[in-house]
């Protein structure tokens, strides 16, 4: 018999010995970053390898929950039957967790499913997470993301893509709205570049810097600078159509991150500027955007928004 390759929190290797990670200093243009390159924005999961790396990146979700659990099947039509046979199914699990000091959306994607089980009785959650387990076998991947088994995937392959911020619970809990976006690109935005495309695009925006913390007192790493957009003619009302922007990076590797929230009361103006900061990061850099629990591809971000406009539009009618 052999034995099971199951990956677990005991064996997975120090995440810095995954891959060699080079750092290098770059100042192009109204662009400064001190960084290269970031790990694939879909990462395959095929081999026990694989595994490890997920459980020690993720820490094996430890403490999260799930908040969406998604099965799809693709059909293809067979001309000798002359009927739609299933050629593949999928299952997507979305999880929350924190994991040093950030806040974390990931989507497996299990693909080649060829055993899914979810089971839940009145009374019981099986959304909260202790830490999953994964294995290995036979070519393949097999998942237990609780420890009774009641949400549990076979299949031949995985996908993780990930979003993650620095955890400020205690300032966006409440916030009505918030996007955010996080590009592999080496040079990140000024606040300068932000402003300028703000003016070239009709929605002028002044800049309102956070203000600065004493260094340890927050306890977020990585802040590369913060404060509030407020549109020009709103100049007199600071709480009036109010942004809220912060830059971070690096992130596990290179690259980086925006958090943009509005700030008390949405307001028409403050959701437009929203938009249009979201519209001019996916148009210039490439990336992934998370709203809600959705993560979505920064090419996919405008078509996205468009759907769900109409959709909104439609709801009201």
């Amino acid at each position: 018999m052999v034995e099971s390759p199951r990956a677990t929190l005991d064996t997975v290797p120090d995440r810095h010995q995954i891959g060699p990670i080079q750092w290098a200093a770059f100042h192009t243009g109204p662009f400064i970053s001190r960084c290269a390159t970031i790990l694939p924005m879909r990462i395959p999961i095929k081999t026990v390898e694989d595994l490890r790396w997920l459980l020690g990146h993720t820490g094996g979700f430890r403490s999260g929950y799930v908040t969406d659990v998604q099965m799809s099947k693709r059909r293809l039509f067979d001309e000798a039957s002359s009927r739609e046979v299933p050629v593949e199914t999928m299952v997507t699990v979305v999880v929350r967790y924190h994991l040093r000091q950030m806040a974390r959306v990931a989507r497996l994607t299990m693909m080649g499913v060829t055993d899914f089980s979810i089971f839940e009785q009145e009374g019981v959650d099986c959304s909260a997470l202790s830490v999953i387990q994964a294995e290995c076998t036979a070519g393949k991947l097999r998942f237990w993301f609780d420890p009774q088994g009641e949400l549990y995937v076979v299949c031949d392959e995985a996908q993780l893509e990930e979003v993650a911020m620095p955890l400020l619970e205690d300032r966006m809990r409440q916030q009505p709205a918030q996007w955010t976006f996080q590009s592999p690109v080496a040079e990140w935005p000024t606040i300068e570049w932000l402003l300028n495309a703000l003016g070239e695009s009709g929605s002028p925006c002044t800049w309102k810097k956070a203000k600065v913390m004493k260094k340890g007192q927050s306890g977020i790493q990585g802040i590369q600078w913060e404060g509030d957009l407020l549109p020009t003619s709103a100049t007199a009302e600071p709480d009036s159509g109010r942004v809220h922007v912060m830059l971070y990076g690096p992130l596990d590797g290179p690259g980086f991150g925006i958090v943009v929230n509005t700030v008390g009361a949405q307001t028409r103006g403050a959701s437009l500027i929203l938009s249009a900061v979201a519209d001019l990061l996916v148009r210039r850099f490439s990336g992934q955007c998370l709203v809600g629990n959705t993560i979505i591809p920064g090419g996919e971000w405008l078509s996205w928004k468009s759907l769900e406009q109409l959709r909104w539009t439609k709801a009201v009618e």
